[in-house]
């Protein structure tokens, strides 16, 4: 694999213990994905796409196999450096928008920024404002979810996951709970940060939101099946 990787997966498995139930949603996933890359990550459900996501943002660790990010072998690193890693590195976007109900989308974007010590109030809503306008809701800052239309939510959180700056975005069926309108809107986002040089993964079981990537990764029954470009 080449130096211009920025992800890199070799004989990664993953294996849960149900009982007396063995279950193993990745079997020797070797994968690489290169930086500033859109790639989508395609499989129905069950396949262990969202295994396979979860274990690159690091928010699960494999049972064995090697995971080298940014030059870094980091399968058997502590969780509480893993959690350093993670909240420094990636930003997330879910179907569902995890949004506070009762909070303002400012407040919303903000929570990230809660836990850098180094950052004061007034830096943390300049930056979560900013993030905010630059998904086109510079003019919805004070207003709750309720307020806000399905596509108006997942920009809220799109902001929320930028807010870090980090360098890879991982989107977890981001479109799933949206109308064409907004589907087209959000997509448009994510190919200006791919644009911009950011790292894009979009995890999907639709068919038409992988055509936006550069290249598709399709997993079936925890194997690869196709990587190439």
């Amino acid at each position: 694999m080449s130096e211009s990787e920025l992800i890199i997966l070799e004989r990664i498995n993953k294996i849960y213990h149900v009982g007396e139930v063995v279950i193993q949603p990745l079997n020797n996933v070797s994968i690489g994905i290169r930086r500033g890359e859109m790639v989508a990550i395609m499989g129905a459900s069950g396949s262990g796409k969202t295994t396979l996501m979860n274990v690159i943002g690091c928010m699960d660790r494999p049972t064995d196999g090697k995971y080298i990010l940014d030059g870094e072998e980091i399968s058997k690193l502590h969780p509480n450096r893993l959690a350093e890693i993670r909240n420094k590195k990636f930003g997330f976007v879910f179907q569902s928008f995890n949004l506070l109900a009762r909070t303002t989308a400012l407040e919303n974007v903000e929570l990230p920024l809660m836990y850098w010590n180094s950052l004061g109030g007034r830096e943390r809503r300049r930056r979560s404002a900013e993030a905010l306008t630059s998904v086109g809701l510079a003019d919805r800052l004070d207003h709750t979810p309720a307020q806000l239309s399905g596509g108006q939510q997942q920009r809220v959180a799109i902001a929320r996951s930028l807010v870090t700056q980090p360098s890879i975005l991982l989107a977890d069926e981001p479109t799933g709970n949206l109308d064409s309108k907004s589907e087209k809107e959000v997509m448009g986002i994510f190919h200006r940060l791919h644009e911009s040089g950011m790292t894009v993964i979009l995890v999907t079981h639709n068919q038409e939101i992988a055509q936006h990537a550069q290249r598709v990764i399709r997993i079936r029954d925890g194997y690869i099946q196709e990587a190439a470009a």
